[in-house]
């Protein structure tokens, strides 16, 4: 009797002498995906949305009896490394520092902008995860949804664009309660000083947002050439132009073909009688207003080439139909058709 007694007495001593609260360390940490909008349209007449999982966990050593631990955690996220500010808009930028703008929001309706503190403007998320730690310990994850967008009527310029988001621009802070039994309070904050314990880190969970935007031109317009009237033979030179329009994106660069057209005897172009099938009468189109460099379709050989500069530009063609010889040309009007290819 004595024996167990003293065995009982020990027992309760020790429940006796353990504290109220648990001691075990709770560690947080995050990993995180991209933010990848994909190909951006110049101009796209509506938003491009693209969303990044955030997902958390939680983990808290033994406890040695049953526990239980709340977690109180602010997601931050800077304006990244593209951006000296959240608001009204994060950027992109291209490897010609060109800006694209976007957002990055805590809800799906993209309304509230996600920030980096929990007391900034706009705040950081603020979550709250529960979990038990029984004898072993224990741990929790929660997953929260970053949900970007890149918005519509932009003038942009072609290229690759990125925002890197490390270091100080992605932060993790929390606070937690622990109690052996039964659950403990939630903190009131991320930073609560009355809580079991508060930690911070930097560079939690660090993600790039990319988009390409690609080239692009459109908005073509041609004028025609019109060499005039001759009585008889040509007897001087007549040179003329036509003007190519075009709209290209931004840093677009492009090429600018001309084929030999419909009646050409080889490398030499011909406007055609429009009835006698037979009867032909030379031109030629350069690139230059001496009209000493021939204007074809090898690119990098003797096409026009350009950058695109986001509004309309014009490029001359420049043509000549040389004086004639011989026999009188039949009378009449005389065309050809010229494809105009652009490259970009």
């Amino acid at each position: 009797m004595i024996r167990a007694w003293a065995a009982g007495l020990l027992v309760l001593l020790v429940l006796l002498a353990w504290p109220g609260a648990a001691r075990a360390d709770t560690t947080c940490t995050a990993t995180a995906s991209a933010v990848a909008f994909g190909n951006i349209t110049n101009m796209a007449a509506s938003a491009t949305p693209a969303n990044m999982g955030v997902t958390i966990t939680c983990t808290t050593g033994g406890l040695t009896l049953l526990a239980n631990v709340r977690v109180r955690l602010c997601v931050g996220i800077g304006s990244g490394s593209a951006s000296t500010a959240v608001l009204p808009t994060r950027q992109m930028t291209n490897a010609t520092a060109d800006p694209l703008a976007f957002q990055l929001y805590t809800d799906a309706a993209r309304q509230v902008p996600w920030g980096l503190l929990q007391a900034g403007s706009p705040p950081a998320q603020d979550l709250q995860l529960s979990y038990a730690a029984p004898l072993l310990g224990g741990s929790g994850s929660i997953t929260t949804t970053v949900y970007g967008q890149v918005p519509a009527n932009q003038t942009l310029a072609t290229g690759s664009y990125s925002s890197a988001f490390t270091t100080g621009n992605v932060t993790l802070t929390y606070a937690y309660n622990e109690v052996l039994l039964g659950t403990p309070t939630m903190p009131g904050s991320c930073t609560d000083a009355v809580a079991t314990n508060r930690k911070s880190a930097s560079n939690a969970f660090p993600f790039t947002a990319t988009a390409t935007v690609l080239p692009q031109c459109g908005s073509y317009l041609v004028t025609d050439m019109e060499f005039g009237t001759a009585a008889g033979r040509i007897a001087t030179p007549i040179n003329q132009t036509a003007q190519l329009t075009l709209t290209c994106v931004r840093r677009t660069a492009f090429n600018v073909s001309l084929d030999n057209g419909l009646y050409a005897s080889g490398s030499t172009r011909r406007m055609r009688h429009a009835t006698t099938t037979t009867a032909f009468i030379p031109y030629e189109l350069y690139r230059d207003s001496a009209r000493l460099q021939r204007w074809g379709n090898t690119v990098g050989t003797d096409v026009v080439a350009g950058t695109g500069t986001g509004v309309a530009q014009q490029v001359t063609i420049y043509g000549r139909a040389p004086a004639t010889t011989g026999a009188l040309p039949v009378a009449g009007n005389y065309a050809d058709r010229i494809t105009v290819t652009i490259t970009y």
